[in-house]
């Protein structure tokens, strides 16, 4: 397994998916700040892995600013951010859900991958280092992916990650994965016999791409399940020739 260093800075890590990954990178000898709106849920990961807890909210710019500024002051510069935190809404129909809980739906899962974006890569740029993981999801493709909301900000934050990845092509690597469909509060809807994807699966991959063997993937779309990284790293020349692991209009 990678051994990695520097700092992450993990959002959406109280709980679920995100509470496993920051324990792999913690396992990986990261330093780990880990943010998400419920003080309870994040100081107990924290406390767990022995990093910095820090509680805000990823659609508000000012909690962004506070929290970037208060992990560089704590454990310095982030090499990693793990833009994790998003929500979704039991929706029967669009026209069913209050406007507000389907905007809010895209404030978290869009506006604060943004934001977080936003605000950590002058830094990396500045210190030439950095990579971002974006979690990204089938829905932004799948047929019949249930929740408008949720779909169209899952579609929205890949075609963010892959364009993001275009402008900082040689300096900042870029990866936008999808974990999967694993057991958690957001899932338990699905059936018990749904294709339901290992849970060490997505904290294996980002571990993985923070180590940088992956880096010449950046923009590309990344199934934790379907992408282990030992198959992928065998895969790296066949993707990249034939434009693989991208989502495009094919004629």
């Amino acid at each position: 397994m990678d051994r990695l260093d520097g700092v992450a800075l993990f959002t959406g890590g109280g709980r679920g998916i995100g509470a496993k990954i920051a324990r792999e990178l913690a396992d990986a000898g990261m330093r780990l700040a880990v943010s998400a709106r419920s003080r309870d849920e994040v100081e107990a990961v924290a406390a767990e892995i022995g990093g910095l807890a820090v509680v805000a909210d990823v659609s508000q710019r000012m909690d962004i600013e506070r929290m970037v500024s208060e992990v560089k002051s704590e454990l310095g510069p982030i090499d990693l951010l793990v833009a994790n935190a998003g929500r979704n809404v039991v929706e029967p129909n669009a026209w069913d859900i209050d406007p507000d809980e389907w905007w809010n739906v895209l404030e978290v899962n869009v506006f604060g991958v943004y934001l977080c974006c936003r605000t950590v890569v002058p830094g990396m740029l500045a210190r030439g280092r950095g990579r971002i993981v974006i979690t990204g999801s089938g829905a932004a493709y799948l047929p019949h992916s249930g929740s408008t909301a949720y779909s169209t900000s899952k579609a929205a934050v890949w075609r963010f990650g892959n364009v993001l990845a275009d402008q900082l092509e040689g300096r900042i690597p870029v990866f936008v994965i999808s974990p999967g469909l694993v057991k958690t509060e957001m899932t338990k809807r699905a059936p018990d016999d749904a294709p339901w994807t290992p849970p060490e699966a997505a904290p294996r991959l980002v571990r993985a791409l923070a180590s940088g063997r992956f880096d010449r993937l950046s923009g590309r779309y990344l199934h934790a399940e379907h992408d282990p990284p030992e198959e992928l790293e065998r895969r790296i020349d066949e993707i990249l020739a034939n434009d693989l692991n991208t989502i495009r209009l094919q004629r």
